[in-house]
């Protein structure tokens, strides 16, 4: 006796379902995108980094001529000022004093100085009669030489009296911003205590520090250097002075280098010097990122990605090469050809042979 299987409507509909969806092929996997770099070569350099700060190349310290009391001050940190504007005043009612005591001083000499003028005169009238002897004459003539001397002193006195009280306005004596303010309204300040730093922003140098054992390298080296808030500009330098004397705390010598080219650069901001020489080998070398590289049979290597067909995608192999040293967040290798594609990220998930997707700018460079 044979049994047979009733299938219900919903069974057959649900069994003709999947029969048809049995057809559909499988949807193809998306490719893993990848950022790769082109491998340039370069000579090889020995590069040593120093940290220095960005300072002008003339940096006054201005002060008072005179001491006093200030009465005003004009300037603040970070002020631009030009020649001749004022900083300071002192209080000046001393050296007004002091002026008017030096003017009736010299009237008071040249009163002298028109009576012994006088008293010379009568006696050369008296002279011819006999009346005037050979010693009242000569006294006469000393007493006209003194009175006259001493008026002309008093007159230096006073023109040093005037240019007491003109030193009580301190004035700029350059262009340039202020850098450095020491001094507060109502301080007492002494006759030539630095108040005020005025810096000359238009020849700005960079001050580093070499150690003693460097110093000849430095001077035959390649310079270049980029500020902080911008490492990706690299500008040239030249080394304009270099210290003869270590000092005496830390060994080293204070070298100050100029841009090249005119350039401007924020006094005080922190600046990296980059000294390069002629690796003695003379081999030429690529940098690649750090985390570019892997290893492979306890060797290092990198992931290189060769274009296939039209489309944006390649395939990964590893490649093999040699390592000459490190730069910063960059490793000097060479192996393999210039113009290679390389992978610099997501190395640990790659494998031989595994396609990748790759940017349209990336593609035609690795099909060359």
């Amino acid at each position: 006796m044979k049994s047979r299987l009733a299938l219900t409507p919903i069974a057959a509909g649900v069994l003709a379902l999947l029969a048809g969806c049995s057809h559909e092929p499988p949807p193809a996997a998306a490719l893993r995108p990848v950022r790769t770099i082109e491998l340039r070569y370069e000579a090889a350099h020995d590069t040593s980094r120093y940290v220095g700060t960005v300072q002008a190349r003339h940096e006054a310290e201005q002060s008072f001529r005179v001491a006093g009391k200030v009465a005003e001050r004009r300037v603040e940190v970070g002020q631009v000022v030009h020649e001749g504007d004022v900083i300071a005043v002192l209080d000046d009612v001393d050296y007004r004093l002091a002026e008017e005591a030096a003017l009736e001083q010299l009237a008071a000499a040249n009163a002298r100085a028109r009576q012994a003028r006088s008293d010379q005169e009568r006696l050369n009238g008296l002279k011819a009669d006999g009346s005037v002897s050979a010693s009242d004459e000569e006294h006469a003539a000393s007493a006209l030489l003194t009175a006259n001397a001493a008026a002309e002193a008093e007159a230096r006195k006073l023109g040093l009296a005037r240019n007491q009280l003109k030193y009580t306005v301190l004035r700029a004596s350059q262009n340039g911003v202020v850098t450095r303010v020491k001094f507060e309204s109502g301080q007492v300040v002494a006759a030539g205590q630095p108040v005020v730093a005025i810096a000359d922003p238009s020849e700005p140098e960079i001050v580093v520090d070499v150690p003693e054992g460097q110093v000849e390298q430095f001077k035959g080296a390649t310079l270049r250097a980029s500020l902080a808030n911008a490492p990706e500009d690299v500008f040239e330098v030249r080394l304009r002075e270099l210290s003869p004397e270590a000092a005496a705390q830390t060994r080293t010598y204070r070298a100050r280098v100029k841009p090249t080219a005119t350039r401007l650069l924020p006094l005080g901001a922190t600046a990296t010097l980059l000294v390069e020489l002629p690796a003695p080998s003379g081999e030429s070398v690529a940098a690649v990122p750090v985390a570019a590289l892997t290893m492979t049979g306890g060797r290092p290597a990198l992931w290189s990605v060769r274009a296939e067909g039209a489309e944006s995608s390649g395939v990964v192999e590893l490649v093999p090469v040699e390592i000459h040293g490190y730069r910063n967040d960059d490793v000097l290798v060479s192996g393999p050809p210039a113009g290679d594609m390389i992978v610099t990220a997501g190395v640990q998930k790659m494998a031989p042979g595994l396609r990748v997707a790759l940017p349209g700018e990336q593609l035609s460079r690795a099909e060359r």
